[in-house]
């Protein structure tokens, strides 16, 4: 083992010693070159908003421990008139990860835990479905998204209605994806044990150590890891999805089960406030809050994500962070997305001392990338290469689409002549599995309604297709995307199994009928 990882260095130390000359050159980036970067990215960022890339964003920049550049475009809420400025508040989704994993930093800092501090010993309730990475894992696993767990693992417990700890409880009936620590599965319930875990030294929950050990120091004073802090107040950012062609402020979203992995909310000028600790290696106004050990770890590559999608890169993932060697040298980023209406990006240039933020208040938009590369094409090239929103928009245009085509296609329309459904009687009663718990299937008018989560807190309508197969549409972001649910009746006219296609992700969507 300490054979691999000493390999694992000289091979990290290598490739940044192939990265050196370029950033050695980019070290002196002319205060003039990136005066006209920033006037041109503002230029582009109210091109986008006109366009209808997004109907909202905020942008910050910080070069050699100055925020540079600190602006907001379009509006909070499409149709209204309130702007969005540098105090919006949004909900940043998946660039919480980057943000917990520096609070971590400043546990690891402080002698609380240590990255490989193991959960068993932290928090020794928690499972995974096998006894040996049970034991075995680590905060650093977690952060780093190998250990085993699905990348969906617990998604769905929180889209039916459950909390943070009922999810993280029921993770050990989950099967693993790959060989521990072998395979990369990005994970927000496995980073939110992680997180959690490292907090439970302290005696505090989690949203307050994040408080005490980052938010506080850094003047923070609009970032919060709690949805009821977002939601009071009053210059926040609404979640929009497309509508019939237009943005739309539909849908709600409260990510407190995944606090840690995807439920911070900030603002452009909070967030510079911590790209200036993250490019000053963990010293803030001149005050060192974090070792320089303990953040460092957060950037080793430690997991291959392959090539960056648009522009080439390799991609790898360290703690909390994507580590890129693309074609302006080493890079740190990370990217957030809620599929009902965020978007968000961090991208640090840590040779330069560079970093951009952006935060967006739509989904889909491959606006931040295209932003944030584009930026970047102008500081280190002085012009942009090619057009980058256009080119992460095919991306992120494409996350939906062809499932949704896809599921059409297979439920366009059922047999001729459709085999009919049995009498409501044969479907109706309590169904259950480990993981899921219970769920109830009654009758509703004239068809059939499915209750699954706690105290079945969410219900589905079903719409007979063919046989014992039903469809229901039950995601709010694609409400016309549908999915089956199917029965399996057996001798005695009644139902058992039932398969709910929309929760089979991790192939446990299979609930049996218990009771009469």
């Amino acid at each position: 083992m300490r054979l691999g990882r000493n390999l694992w260095r000289i091979w990290v130390c290598i490739a940044l010693l192939a990265l050196w000359p370029r950033a050695a050159s980019a070290d002196t980036i002319a205060p003039e070159r990136i005066a006209v970067a920033l006037s041109k990215l503002e230029a582009l960022a109210q091109g986008a908003v006109a366009d209808g890339g997004v109907p909202g964003l905020a942008i910050g920049v910080v070069h050699d421990d100055e925020v540079i550049f600190l602006k907001g475009f379009g509006h909070r809420e499409a149709g209204k008139p309130e702007a969005v400025d540098a105090d919006t508040v949004f909900q940043i989704a998946s660039l919480s990860k980057p943000v917990s994993a520096t609070v971590v930093a400043a546990l690891v800092s402080d002698g609380i835990v240590s990255w490989d501090s193991k959960i068993a010993d932290l928090d020794p309730a928690f499972r995974l479905a096998d006894p040996y990475p049970t034991s075995q894992l680590t905060v650093r696993d977690l952060f780093s998204h190998r250990s085993g767990l699905p990348g969906t693992a617990g998604d769905d417990l929180e889209d039916i209605g459950y909390d943070r700890a009922e999810i993280l409880h029921r993770l050990r009936f989950v099967p693993a994806s790959s060989s521990f620590r072998a395979g990369y599965s990005y994970s927000n319930f496995g980073l939110t044990e992680g997180a959690v875990a490292a907090a439970l030294p302290t005696g505090k929950p989690w949203e307050e150590v994040a408080e005490e050990k980052l938010y506080r120091p850094l003047g923070m004073a609009s970032t919060s890891s709690r949805h009821s802090d977002f939601v009071k107040h009053a210059d926040r950012a609404a979640l929009h999805i497309k509508v019939d062609g237009a943005w739309a402020a539909k849908i709600e979203r409260n990510p407190d089960a995944q606090a840690p992995a995807g439920g911070v909310s900030s603002t452009a000028r909070d967030l510079s406030q911590w790209v200036r600790l993250i490019l000053g290696n963990g010293v803030y106004a001149g005050k060192t809050l974090i070792a320089a050990d303990a953040l460092d770890q957060t950037h080793v590559p430690l997991m291959t994500r392959g090539k960056n999608p648009v522009s080439g890169g390799e991609s790898f993932y360290g703690l909390g962070w994507n580590v890129e060697f693309g074609r302006h040298g080493l890079s740190w980023g990370h990217a957030g997305a809620f599929s009902v209406g965020a978007r968000t990006l961090v991208t640090i240039f840590p040779r330069e001392k560079l970093g951009i933020v952006i935060i967006a208040n739509a989904f889909p938009t491959g606006v931040p990338e295209g932003l944030s590369d584009s930026f970047a094409d102008l500081v280190f090239d002085g012009s942009v290469q090619k057009d980058w929103v256009k080119a992460w928009d095919g991306i992120y245009a494409g996350m939906f689409g062809p499932a949704v085509a896809a599921a059409k296609a297979t439920y366009a329309a059922p047999p001729s002549p459709a085999r009919p459904a049995r009498p409501a009687s044969a479907y109706e009663g309590r169904y259950a599995n480990d993981f899921f718990g219970n769920a109830v299937v009654a009758s509703a008018g004239d068809g059939l309604v499915l209750k699954v989560g706690p105290a079945g807190a969410r219900s589905y309508s079903l719409a007979h297709y063919d046989g014992d197969l039903f469809l229901t549409f039950p995601d709010a972001e694609t409400p016309d995307r549908p999915t089956g649910v199917s029965f399996v009746v057996g001798p005695d006219g009644k139902a058992s199994p039932m398969t709910m296609g929309f929760l089979d992700d991790n192939h446990l969507g299979t609930l049996r009928r218990v009771g009469d």
